[in-house]
């Protein structure tokens, strides 16, 4: 699959982010990582980003890493493209970049560099090195230290033919207007604030009507009927499913920062597909925000 045939196929439908399954020690459990694959791909999803946000990357060995790529490249490779999640330094995000490649992924989503701050020209510079790395296409995270602009994606679409997709997780309206305008159809656009089902009608008015879903996780044919009727502008349906299940999911996720990853397994948990406890610095769920949880799963009806 060239870049090309990726954007493509990530200009429309919805994605999703696998969490990782750990056992109770805290170790990749590979087995269970393999049935959860194999249980999510047939709901529909475009694509699945193996090891990203939602996939605990942040928290992998380089070991682990690989055995997780490898594991979903080869679980889906009949049914589903797998991107691999790469991040942290600039040598750091090349190494992963190159194995993810090596290892057959489609694509690459490029997650944010590590806590220190930088300037735009630098940003722009590890985005370019880790592009040009590897030949398969890549979708740059712009969220939290990665905030590039308009002019800066430009250049950086000019240099890296293989930089096709722009993920958003600022929610700066503003930017995104001008980043969609500015690069028009140069690029694929995707949706990647927390809990984006939230933003879906308001991105889609933007010109950007993909986004990634977490809850896809534990609830996939609730999200798949959601992403559907924000497609077909279903508005009843939309505000239904906000009002029923988003906005109480939303107060219990909010409850403490990294609940956002916490919830997800939390839900999975909860429909029989558990996938282990978070790894630290993240925390589960308290037992009576998993109960309330389990209540909100329960009255979204049989997946």
């Amino acid at each position: 699959m060239n870049p090309q045939e990726l954007k493509s196929i990530l200009s429309s439908g919805l994605l999703s982010f696998p969490v990782t399954d750990f056992n109770a020690q805290g170790d990749f459990h590979r087995a269970g990582y393999i049935k959860r694959l194999e249980w999510l791909a047939p709901y529909g999803a475009s694509a699945l980003f193996a090891a990203g946000g939602t996939g605990e990357f942040f928290s992998l060995a380089a070991s682990e890493y690989s055995e997780i790529i490898k594991t979903a490249v080869d679980t889906c490779a009949t049914s589903v493209p797998i991107l691999a999640g790469v991040g942290g330094s600039t040598r750091q995000a090349i190494e992963y970049a190159q194995e993810a490649e090596r290892l057959g992924a489609k694509g690459l989503l490029l997650l944010p560099h590590y806590l220190t701050e930088a300037s735009q020209d630098g940003v722009a510079a590890h985005v370019e090195a880790v592009c040009k790395s590897v030949k398969i296409g890549v979708v740059v995270y712009n969220r939290n230290v990665c905030r590039l602009t308009a002019p800066l994606l430009e250049r950086l679409a000019e240099r890296c033919p293989n930089l096709i997709g722009y993920k958003d997780g600022l929610g700066d309206i503003e930017l995104m207007v001008s980043i969609r305008r500015r690069l028009g159809d140069r690029f694929s656009y995707l949706g990647g604030l927390p809990t984006a089902e939230v933003y879906a009608a308001a991105y889609k008015a933007l010109g950007v009507p993909v986004y990634s879903s977490a809850v896809f996780n534990f609830i996939p044919k609730t999200a798949m009927d959601f992403y559907h009727a924000i497609a077909r502008e279903d508005h009843a349906t939309v505000g239904k499913i906000i009002d029923d299940f988003f906005l109480p999911y939303l107060d219990i996720r909010n409850r403490k920062a990294g609940y956002a990853v916490s919830i997800v397994k939390a839900g999975a948990r909860i429909v029989g597909h558990d996938a282990g406890p978070v790894r630290a610095p993240l925390t589960d769920l308290l037992p009576e925000e998993y109960e309330a949880l389990a209540a909100l799963i329960d009255a979204q009806g049989a997946q």
